[in-house]
């Protein structure tokens, strides 16, 4: 059964109506070639991060197999969904290398990512190090070499992110930083990467 959806705060709303009103006029053919994403009996089938969605077209609704998956009740996830759909192709799998700062209009976007990514992540897992750890894991993440801990995930469609953490001491606090391949700075909006890091952050917490 379809979890109900949580609307976190009056700016949800809009663009997740605006994007569905969208999402019917699109060609679900196109759409499947360009994202490289099967679309069987009206359903697109999207895997973000370790859970496969179910997407109906033309009236958006999701769901999974299952019946659980965090963007079920999640409106900023969906919308990130309709818009990958929307807008954006596959890419090549590759190591991630890019800072936000570092891809297009990120210096523009460096206070909203900050916030709700580099310090969230810093103050929820630099101070549980080890609960990070097998989060991270459970998630399906690959371990790496960066930091007091990282790991690599694939995000969607071969976009891959690296998430690293440095753990808080009696002199510095704890701190994070996301890579992102370079894959990225096409294929996503400097918003839309914002919102993907918060995905991937909500989701390993859920994990711990």
């Amino acid at each position: 059964m379809e979890e109900p959806r949580v609307i976190e705060n009056n700016k949800e709303e809009v663009p997740f109506r605006h994007y569905c009103e969208l999402f019917r006029d699109l060609d679900p053919q196109e759409a499947a070639a360009r994202c490289a994403v099967p679309f069987e009996n009206g359903e697109f089938r999207v895997r973000l991060l370790d859970t496969e969605y179910l997407i109906a077209w033309p009236e958006f609704a999701i769901r999974t197999e299952s019946g659980k998956g965090l963007a079920l009740s999640k409106l900023p996830f969906q919308t990130f969904l309709m818009r990958w759909l929307l807008e954006s192709k596959a890419a090549q799998p590759a190591e991630p290398s890019l800072t936000f700062r570092e891809m297009p209009w990120g210096e523009v976007y460096i206070g909203p990512f900050t916030g709700r990514c580099l310090t969230r992540a810093a103050f929820t897992f630099g101070t549980r190090l080890g609960s990070f750890k097998k989060g991270a894991e459970a998630l399906g993440g690959a371990k790496r070499s960066h930091g007091d801990a990282s790991y690599y995930f694939e995000l969607i469609g071969g976009y891959g992110m690296e998430l690293i953490v440095w753990e808080g001491d009696e002199e510095f606090p704890p701190s994070s930083q996301i890579l992102y391949t370079a894959s990225f700075a096409e294929g996503f909006s400097a918003e839309d990467r914002v919102v993907a890091g918060d995905i991937l952050i909500t989701a390993v917490k859920a994990c711990m």
